[in-house]
């Protein structure tokens, strides 16, 4: 079915780049729609023409966004693999598999280093920027629909330049193989937990859990479009909720934490001093927290939170883009309910001096393998999601506008397959080599996130804002235009932070490991379970 321009946003009477719509200035979205979406929701005028990439043919760059996305549609119309076939509920079920993840369990950790009222406050803080953010994401996408990915955001932010495409495709595939190989990593140690003291002649343990892993991840990811992904996502986001509700139940029902001793103070076997009795819960951080490890609790709640790259890419395969707020409100509504309540349910009943991440570890060790064995859906699902993003961005380029991207063929099928399996070996290999993956990933997310998080869409706000006429903060002087164009400002600061503070805290958190003489070996067969 063809979309219809709304309403509010008249019929467009210029040239794609201008700002005037029947001979007035576009304000600043400022609606009811603008924030929650529907049809009425007005769209504004292009930062930019079509990059010559995604245009469908000669008249891309002087056709409207609605124009546009009718012209996919049709272009789909009666092939037999269509991607635009997304309601906003299946699109909400993508979002729920995404964030309603193994990392919720590692929100009691950073409680623990926050202190629980900082935590908590950080949480709906975080979650309430992400969401803005979002929704200056989904407005760029509505008004450029050809855009398939964040690498084609990238290229039109910076002014069409191709470097910025390479930059962010080299991000954005590095991101997400390394989001792959944590999976792989995680499935290995959900299999250690699971069969940790039981008889076995597996040589190596560790590298055959990550091969058996990895081929699980590799099938799983075979559906073409996000319509058949969301059916598993929604399976995915409800074993995830039962897991971390299980794990806050057992939490408070076992009798103690994992590795609980009932003296005040005790001497490990390594001959360390450790501090033991109940478990200690503060409101604030610890007296002594050092600027580091409070940097890492924060920014382990921000990473959480921040799963943009992945967005343009859920956006453009919904039939209808201008409902995508509705996916998300209902994403981000939960996740805050969720992560706060069991975040400070774990932590509670766990204390400060018993925590683990992720909490599984404090739990019990029957409660630990029922609990974590609930998460099995997320552990293969979430590497399976940023496994076909960046399929998607292989396959699309190589057969843009062929028949191999909308019909079953053999060279199709192979070649989609096969690229899925090329990004699942990566994964599985960079997971192994590195012996301070762990530590890595983090310092890659501080790079990346730093600009998928925070910087792209800072800037993309003034993008559109100047597209819409003027700088809405110099144009409407208004109360609301300085507090948005302020909260950007902020947005590109806090990317800058991210960037720099948030990479040497990384840094430092590798070398912290290579003194404690924690880093592990390539293709180490110690165990690696909770």
């Amino acid at each position: 079915m063809a979309l219809q321009d709304s309403p509010s946003s008249g019929e467009e009477k210029r040239a794609v780049g201008s700002a005037v719509y029947d001979g007035t200035v576009a304000d600043a979205p400022s609606s009811f729609a603008s924030w929650f979406g529907g049809k009425s929701v007005f769209i504004g005028p292009r930062i930019g023409p079509v990059l010559d990439n995604l245009a469908l043919d000669s008249s891309s760059d002087t056709e409207n966004s609605f124009a546009i996305l009718n012209k996919q549609l049709a272009v789909e119309d009666g092939h037999a693999i269509k991607y635009r076939t997304c309601s906003w509920q299946k699109t909400a079920a993508l979002l729920f598999s995404e964030y309603i993840c193994l990392a919720i369990m590692s929100f009691p950790w950073s409680y623990s280093v926050l202190g629980l009222v900082p935590g908590l406050i950080l949480t709906a803080v975080v979650a309430a920027i992400v969401l803005y953010t979002s929704l200056v994401l989904w407005e760029f996408c509505l008004r450029h629909p050809e855009v398939r990915d964040v690498c084609d955001i990238g290229q039109m932010l910076f002014w069409g330049k191709k470097w910025a495409w390479y930059a962010t495709a080299v991000m954005f595939l590095l991101n997400n193989t390394f989001i792959q190989g944590l999976h792989v990593l995680v499935g290995v140690k959900y299999l250690e937990t699971i069969t940790a003291g039981s008889a076995t002649n597996i040589a190596c343990r560790p590298v055959v859990y990550g091969i058996i892993t990895m081929l699980i991840c590799w099938v799983c990811s075979l559906p073409r479009t996000f319509n058949m992904l969301s059916k598993l996502g929604t399976a995915s986001a409800f074993f995830t909720f039962i897991s971390v509700l299980l794990a806050a139940v057992f939490a408070g029902i076992q009798s103690a934490p994992a590795g609980y001793d009932p003296r005040d103070t005790y001497t490990t076997a390594s001959g360390q001093t450790a501090i033991g009795g109940s478990p200690i819960v503060t409101a604030f951080p610890l007296a002594g927290t050092t600027f580091v490890a409070g940097l890492n609790a924060f920014m382990n709640i921000s990473y959480t939170f921040i799963g943009q790259i992945t967005l343009p890419s859920f956006i453009a395969e919904m039939k209808d883009p201008r409902d995508f707020p509705k996916a998300l409100w209902a994403c981000t509504i939960a996740e805050i309910i969720v992560f706060s309540i069991v975040g400070a349910v774990v932590y509670a009943y766990t204390g400060n001096q018993y925590m683990t991440a992720p909490a599984f570890g404090s739990l019990q060790p029957l409660y630990k393998k029922v609990a974590f064995s609930f998460m099995i859906p997320t552990l293969i699902f979430l590497g399976v999601l940023y496994a076909s993003v960046s399929a998607r961005f292989i396959f699309f380029r190589i057969f843009q506008n062929s028949r191999h991207k909308n019909e079953h063929t053999v060279v199709g099928w192979a070649t989609w397959t096969g690229i899925l399996l090329v990004t699942w070996i990566l994964a599985f290999i960079i997971a192994e080599v590195i012996p301070f993956f762990s530590s890595l990933l983090s310092l890659m997310t501080s790079l990346f996130d730093s600009f998928f998080g925070f910087i792209f869409w800072g800037v993309a706000y003034f993008r559109m804002r100047k597209a819409d006429g003027s700088i809405t903060v110099v144009k409407q002087r208004t109360l609301s235009g300085y507090l948005l164009g302020g909260l950007n400002v902020f947005l590109i600061v806090a990317g800058i932070f991210f960037l720099t503070c948030g990479t040497y805290a990384s840094v430092m958190g590798i070398v912290d490991e290579f003194h404690a003489g924690t880093v592990g070996t390539v293709f180490a067969c110690s165990a690696k379970g909770l």
